[in-house]
């Protein structure tokens, strides 16, 4: 069976996360439903990794074993339109080798997490942003940062329901940037704790918002301890960026066919 890698963009506010669940509206459910739709039966979908309920993706990557060859292009397109209105894209289809995989092949992984810094209310990006009111000091939150690469046993920064066999993990990355009236955090490694990032970003906010020092995030790790950790952010600033891959199965890819548009008159 042709084994393909899907690129998946997708609106996490309407689903309860990528794994597919018995009573509520999944990531994985929807591709599955609408690769259902088109073939004789209804593949397994495997992702990359399972974002949480709220969670958006930009780069999200799975693969699925098909039962014949398809033309790349034309299998996103087939998913996409079996997947309207969910807000939900296959942006880019590869054929792969047919042992890999797009969790265990997989090198890293990068999320970004969008902090919007204002008084007046998000109109545009409500529901994608985490919105706070005070002027956040994104260097100070910068060298809190620094103070979390490497390798950590990061037990503060994981979930009471992590499910990880260890909580240690190695941070490649975690840059703090400022874009207009929003902070954005740039985090990659390898694997990451459940509200691994999350975590990150609220205790970041506390120092940016002058409550913490930097240094303050020392403290907390160290202590390995998860009522020390700051505020959870809410998932509606997080977006799973990239997923990093020995080689990129979509690099070679082609665009489609240019649409032709017929003069009128």
């Amino acid at each position: 069976m042709p084994r393909y890698a899907l690129r998946i963009e997708y609106h996490g506010l309407p689903f309860s996360g990528w794994q597919r669940q018995d009573n509520a509206p999944s990531v994985q459910a929807a591709i599955e439903a609408a690769l259902a739709k088109f073939l004789r039966e209804a593949p397994l979908v495997t992702g990359a990794g399972r974002t949480d309920s709220g969670v958006h993706a930009r780069a999200q990557v799975a693969h699925v074993d098909l039962d014949r060859e398809w033309d790349t292009y034309r299998l996103s397109q087939a998913i996409n339109q079996h997947l309207r209105p969910k807000p939900i894209a296959i942006t880019a289809a590869a054929r792969v080798a047919d042992d890999w995989h797009a969790r265990f092949s997989a090198l890293d992984r990068t999320y970004l997490y969008r902090i919007l810094s204002r008084r007046s209310p998000a109109a545009i990006d409500d529901g994608l942003v985490w919105q706070v009111r005070q002027r956040m000091d994104e260097a100070a939150m910068q060298a809190g940062a620094d103070r979390l690469l490497g390798q950590h046993d990061f037990t503060t920064f994981r979930s009471t329901a992590c499910q990880a066999a260890s909580p240690v993990k190695t941070l490649d990355r975690l840059d703090v940037r400022r874009v207009g009236d929003e902070v954005h955090l740039h985090v990659k490694a390898r694997s990451f704790l459940h509200n691994q990032v999350r975590s990150f970003a609220g205790t970041l906010e506390r120092v940016g918002a002058g409550a913490w020092r930097p240094e303050d995030v020392t403290t907390a790790l160290e202590a390995r301890d998860r009522t020390a950790c700051g505020t959870v952010a809410p998932a509606c600033g997080l977006y799973l960026m990239h997923v990093g891959y020995p080689e990129d199965p979509f690099a070679t890819l082609t665009p489609g066919p240019t649409p032709t548009y017929r003069k009128r008159g």
